[in-house]
């Protein structure tokens, strides 16, 4: 531990003495929170906080409270605040330094997302820039006179209003006092009547932050279930209004919520945990592509309206929230108003379900509202029958006017209910995707060994949302070519081979390691039997612990090479007479005999895209495959073509990778751009979708790594891979740095 603790200390570039005393304490509690790399993310942000010139407490402040941020939040928010300190020190905002170090533990208690933690350094941002830099008109260089007081604040604030509420309150402070310093340092400090008033005017509602506990033991009570929460900010889009959902990871509900209808805020909150759990206990999901929009819609409503059935058949005390919460549309409301009323009749026929005394006169509306009745005393029903009965009322109560364009909203939205995005399963393709595949006049060679297409989400960071199922992934097994070129490309490199073995006869595992005292094992350890047996004969209890058993003490690393096989490898490696594509071909070779050396699980695969609706992703070996003549063949035959959609490419990788059983999981993207492709000019949209995907990764246990072959690759790589990058330079390298680098990240 000495010699690392030493190591580490050299990477903490930081002279300051009081450090060296309380050093080892802070690098063991990073240990238990951080991973190796974010233990060099961690030393190296310390680094740049030290850099800033102004003494030893930022650094210790850093380096004291960041591993507990990164339980909480994860480990991007070791680069973002470092990044942030940097950029305080940089403008004349450096007075601001201290209290944002001061308070930033405590506001990640408040706000425990990355997405949240994100909008609160965007408001930061906020505040110094409008409050900054002119008084009076006069452009001047003085620094933000309420940020410092503000960032004092925030985890107070924080723990009153949400953060779209606390926006509202700096703007606020913002119009009203930008020209007047000491009142807007007075604002901020929360010294002011009109502070007060307007914070109070903003914490209306029941904050999340303020409940968890409550709530999670709510779902354990009533639901037998651990259930991750986690809050969203509705602010994001107000476009689209974000609802509810769940998924495999966590249930996603609002970060406030206020009363309505006399019903609590905490109330809000039990019911739309209430939906969800009876859509995870009682739902079924069923395939979409048999149903129209307007049959979806009904479907998902009658759906909602059985789920709640069986919640309040076993909760009773649900009943007065739900009614509460329930709309109330009015009948004949929707008559000849030039809307379609397709929302306003389901919305009439779920209040009708869920309020026998709901006072409808329509004929149509009773009948189902029976009918459903009658079906659920039956049984339970399922998600198939109710979809039956759904279709049925489609299909009898269809207007022409239901095709119209303006759809009427009101008394239609039920806040409380999910966005049912569980209930779907997509397996045909669209005609939008025949059409494409259509022109593109695909050969059925090409396809052969194909698997159905998969469809994955893309992120879109101008709404902070995914659209979900956007990009469609086709995947084949490579076809074949010489496999005597990859011998031949071996032999090339045949001194390089040589001096690889003896750097992997350092990493190779040592074959079996022994574990004595076990009660069952593999074999007797007669020293541990001899010594029981005489306990027994002398009337001492001996040790029932006489076998032993064995484990191999070595690697057990999963890898996936997923190399980009875009137009761009086939141009020509200056003053080569080979291609960048032909230099991949070489390090993937020598890569894959280095791993098979090592016995580590590995696969290949390459991907191109031509727009989202035509991602290539050719397996090229896979994990249950030898390096051998028809996995050489296969790496033979690669060419390159078309563009660079990577994110899809990533999620698919990851699909395989996960599926594999190892201590570590590693992914090398081999690329030489950057994300584009020819339906995206917005250069942005698929670097912070790729960037997403990495940070996916990461919430999975893989651990990605980018080697890229872009001269032009520090404007925009380490946006998207942090540190786990590396850019080489001088692309005829390649084939012995790959292995090198492999070994490296894998000792």
């Amino acid at each position: 531990m000495k010699k690392e603790l030493q190591e580490y200390r050299e990477q903490l570039k930081c002279n300051f003495s009081e450090i060296d005393t309380h050093f080892e304490d802070f690098l063991r509690d990073a240990m238990r929170h951080l991973s190796a790399e974010g233990i060099d993310a961690y030393l190296e942000g310390a680094s740049t906080v030290c850099m800033i010139g102004r003494g030893v407490e930022p650094v210790l402040n850093f380096l004291e409270d960041i591993p507990e941020m990164v339980e909480r939040v994860g480990e991007s928010i070791i680069e973002k605040s470092s990044t942030m300190v940097w950029e305080l020190s940089r403008s004349p905002n450096g007075n601001a330094i201290k209290p944002f170090l001061n308070s930033l533990s405590e506001v990640t208690r408040c706000l425990p997302t990355e997405g949240q933690i994100a909008r609160y350094f965007i408001l930061i941002n906020h505040l110094a820039e409008k409050t900054a830099g002119s008084i009076h008109g006069i452009h001047t260089t003085f620094p933000s006179p309420g940020l410092p007081e503000f960032l004092q604040q925030a985890p107070y604030l924080l723990h009153q209003v949400s953060v779209d509420g606390l926006r509202n309150w700096v703007d606020y402070g913002i119009k009203n006092y930008n020209n007047h310093p000491e009142r807007q340092i007075e604002y901020f400090n929360l010294e002011t009547a009109d502070s007060r008033a307007m914070l109070q005017k903003e914490r209306n509602g029941t904050l999340f932050i303020d409940h968890e506990k409550r709530l999670d033991l709510h779902m354990r009570a009533l639901w037998e279930e651990n259930a991750h929460l986690v809050p969203y900010s509705r602010g994001v889009d107000l476009l689209r209004k974000p609802r509810p959902y769940y998924t495999a990871d966590g249930m996603r509900i609002p970060d406030s919520y206020d009363p309505l209808n006399e019903v609590s805020g905490m109330n809000r909150y039990r019911a739309v945990l209430g939906h969800m759990s009876a859509h995870r206990r009682w739902g079924q999901a069923i395939v979409a592509d048999n149903f129209s929009p307007f049959q979806r819609h009904t479907i998902e409503m009658l759906e909602d309206s059985r789920v709640e059935h069986l919640l309040m058949r076993r909760y009773p005390g649900m009943r007065s929230i739900l009614t509460s919460l329930h709309p109330v549309p009015i009948e004949g409301a929707c008559i000849e108003t030039g809307e379609s009323c397709i929302r306003h009749r389901t919305t009439m026929l779920s209040r009708a379900i869920l309020d026998p005394n709901h006072g409808y006169r329509d004929a149509t509306i009773n009948e189902f509202a029976q009918r459903f009745h009658t079906l659920l005393e039956e049984s339970d029903a399922s998600t198939q029958e109710v979809a039956k009965l759904a279709t049925l009322f489609v299909a009898k109560t269809r207007l022409q006017s239901d095709q119209l364009p303006n759809i009427r909203f009101e008394n239609t939205e039920v806040s409380y209910r999910d966005d049912n995005r569980h209930m779907w399963k997509f397996i045909e393709e669209g005609d939008e995707e025949e059409a494409f595949e259509e022109n593109r006049k695909v050969s059925a060679e090409d396809e052969v060994d194909g698997l159905p297409p998969r469809h994955y989400k893309e992120w879109d960071y101008n709404t902070n949302t995914y659209r979900p199922d956007w990009v469609t992934l086709y995947e084949a097994k490579h076809p074949a070519g010489d496999a005597a070129r990859i011998d031949q490309l071996l032999e090339k490199h045949s001194g390089l081979v040589k001096r690889m073995k003896q750097i992997l006869d350092l990493l190779k595992p040592q074959n079996f390691v022994r574990i004595r005292y076990q009660e069952e094992g593999s074999e007797l350890d007669l020293d541990v039997a001899i010594r029981s047996l005489i306990d027994f004969k002398s009337g001492s209890t001996p040790d029932p612990r006489i076998n032993m058993d064995h484990r191999n003490d070595g690697r057990d690393i999963a890898v996936m090479l997923l190399i980009d096989l875009s137009e761009s490898l086939n141009q020509q490696v200056p003053g080569s007479d080979q291609t960048i594509l032909e230099l991949c071909q070489e390090a993937a070779a020598l890569l894959s005999w280095t791993i098979e050396q090592l016995g580590d699980k590995f696969a290949i695969a390459g991907f191109h895209s031509n727009s989202r609706h035509d991602v290539r992703y050719h397996h090229i070996k896979g994990y249950s495959e030898h390096w051998g003549e028809e996995v050489k063949a296969r790496l033979a035959k690669i060419e390159a073509g078309f563009s660079t959609r990577m994110g899809g490419a990533i999620r698919h990788s990851a699909h395989y990778l996960e599926g594999q059983s190892a201590d570590k999981k590693l992914l090398l993207i081999l690329t030489d751009g950057e994300p584009a492709d020819v339906d995206v000019e917005d250069e942005q949209l698929l670097i912070q979708d790729t960037r997403k995907a990495v940070q996916e990764m990461d919430e999975k246990g893989i651990y990605p790594f980018c080697i890229s072959l872009d001269p032009n690759a520090d404007e925009y790589v380490r946006d998207i891979f942090g540190q786990q990058f590396v850019v080489i330079d001088h692309v005829e390298r390649l084939p012995e740095k790959l292995p090198a680098l492999f070994a490296s990240l894998t000792k």
